[in-house]
C-alpha cells in the first residue's frame, strides 16, 4: 500500500507558529511505525512559513510576499532538521523535495521528479515534499498544499492521499457558526452541492480551506485515487486509517467498470 500524508501547518505548529512538540513527535513515531508495518508513506509538509514566522518572532503570517519568502526560508531549515533528527530515532531516513509549479507542469521536470520519487521510495527512504515557497511567487505556483499533495498522490499512483488538518472532516455546514452541522464521512460522487460547502481557511498560519481540499479530492477521485480529510490533533487517526476503519472523510475514487 501506498499513501501520501499532507501535513497541515495547524498539525505542526501552536497558533503562534512556534513546533507543536508533542504532535509532531507522535506524528513522527506514527509514520515510522507504519512504515515499519509495509506501508509506503509520501509525507507533503506544511509548515516552512507558519514555522519561520514563529522562530522570526513575527506576530502574524507575513502578507507581503519578500517576507513570506524569508519566512520560509527559516522556517524550512527547522522542519527538515526536525523531521530528520525525529525519524532518525527510529532508524529512518528522510529526503526533502523542494518543488515548484513548473517541476509538475512541465513534462520532462515533471518525468525527473517522479524518477527521483520512486527511486527513493526503492531505497526505503520516506520523501518530504514542500513546495518551494523560497523562490515561487504565487500562493505558492501551485496554489496550496493540498493540490500539491493530490498531484504528488496521483503522480506517484498512491492508493490512498490523507489530508491532516485542524478540522474533523467535511460538514454539512460550518460547524463553528452553525451547531446542527454533521460530519459527512463518506462522499462517493464529488457534486454540485458537495463543492459548495467549500468554505475559507480558518487558520491564520496556513493557506488551505475546505474549496482547496475538496479541490484535491477532485484531482484524486478523477485518477481512482481514495481520500480522506482527517483531523492531525491525534496523529493516531494514522492508524485507524491505515486499518481500513472511519476516521473523518472519506472521498471514493471513481473506479473503472
Amino acid at each position: 500500500m501506498k499513501i501520501v500524508v499532507k501535513i497541515g501547518t495547524s498539525t505542526l505548529a501552536y497558533s503562534s507558529g512556534r513546533l507543536n512538540i508533542r504532535h509532531t513527535e507522535e506524528l513522527c513515531k506514527i509514520i515510522s511505525d507504519l512504515k515499519n508495518s509495509g506501508i509506503e508513506v509520501i509525507m507533503v509538509s506544511s509548515g516552512s512559513i507558519g514555522m519561520g514566522t514563529g522562530k522570526l518572532s513575527l506576530k502574524e503570517r507575513p502578507s507581503d510576499m519578500p517576507t513570506k519568502q524569508a519566512a520560509a526560508a527559516v522556517g524550512q531549515c527547522e522542519l527538515m532538521y526536525t523531521y530528520d533528527k525525529l525519524f532518525s530515532e527510529y532508524r529512518h531516513t528522510v529526503a526533502q523535495i523542494l518543488v515548484t509549479a513548473e517541476d509538475i507542469q512541465h513534462p520532462q521536470r515533471h518525468k525527473n521528479f517522479s524518477n527521483t520519487l520512486n527511486r527513493l521510495l526503492e531505497l526505503g527512504v520516506i520523501p518530504i515534499i514542500n513546495e518551494n515557497d523560497t523562490i515561487a511567487t504565487e500562493e505558492i505556483g501551485v496554489g496550496d498544499n493540498d493540490t500539491l499533495a493530490a498531484v504528488i498522490a496521483t503522480s506517484a499512483k498512491a492508493d490512498l492521499l490523507v489530508l491532516l488538518s485542524d478540522i474533523d472532516g467535511l460538514y454539512t455546514a460550518n460547524p463553528n457558526t452553525d451547531k446542527n452541522a454533521k460530519l459527512i464521512t463518506e462522499v462517493r460522487e464529488l457534486d454540485d452541492k458537495i463543492m459548495a460547502l467549500g468554505g475559507k481557511s480558518s487558520s491564520k498560519l496556513g493557506t488551505g480551506g475546505m474549496k482547496t481540499k475538496l479541490s484535491a479530492a477532485k484531482i484524486c477521485t478523477d485518477a481512482g485515487c481514495d481520500m480522506i480529510i482527517a483531523n492531525g490533533a491525534d496523529p493516531s487517526v494514522l492508524y485507524k486509517i491505515a486499518d481500513g476503519k472511519q476516521a473523518g472523510t472519506r472521498f471514493y475514487a471513481k473506479r473503472n467498470g
